[in-house]
């Protein structure tokens, strides 16, 4: 029962850092998932089985929760005491509040003139932002340990995702 109360980190046997092979990620993941897997504690008793369930369950959120750098990032910082808060953590340096305007606008600007390469441009600027974000969590979590730097990269990491969901929606909306 102590392995449900690990890190996913410690569970799946890989060190507590934000910089993860996602390919030893990915074999770890289904060696752990072979081994707990309920179908092969399908003879054994019930608490046995229920207990195989729950690692099964436990292995599939540490996978999904490592593997996307957002969430792993947000998680480090949880179990480093920092949480991100999101929802009700909204204040944000003035100069990406601006940057987040501008952005808007210009997502409305190519919308209503139906214009593919705008949209498509800030598909790239948006990834963009996001590979530097990367670079931030990893400098902040790994090197830095500096975990409220961290998070606020977090939480601009999700309102990049959000935005790119709204710009992949108005490219949608152009060719319907």
């Amino acid at each position: 029962m102590d392995r449900l109360k690990k890190s996913h980190f410690a569970f799946l046997g890989l060190p507590e850092r934000f910089e993860v092979d996602e390919q030893a990620l990915q074999q770890v993941y289904l060696r752990v998932q072979a081994a707990v897997h309920p179908d092969r504690h399908a003879q054994s008793g019930a608490t046995e089985h229920r207990i195989a369930m729950q690692l099964a369950t436990l292995a599939n959120e540490a996978y999904k929760t490592l593997l996307d750098p957002g969430r792993r990032a947000a998680y480090l910082c949880e179990l480093h005491g920092v949480a991100v808060n999101a929802e009700t953590h909204t204040a944000m340096a003035p100069a990406f509040l601006i940057e987040q305007m501008s952005w808007r606008e210009a997502l409305e600007d190519a919308r209503s003139q139906g214009d593919r390469e705008a949209l498509a441009g800030l598909g790239r600027m948006l990834c963009d932002h996001r590979a530097r974000l990367l670079q931030e969590f990893a400098a902040a979590i790994d090197r830095d340990a500096d975990f409220e730097r961290a998070a606020d990269a977090v939480r601009r990491w999700m309102f990049i995702d959000k935005f790119r969901a709204d710009v992949a929606a108005a490219e949608e909306g152009l060719t319907a």
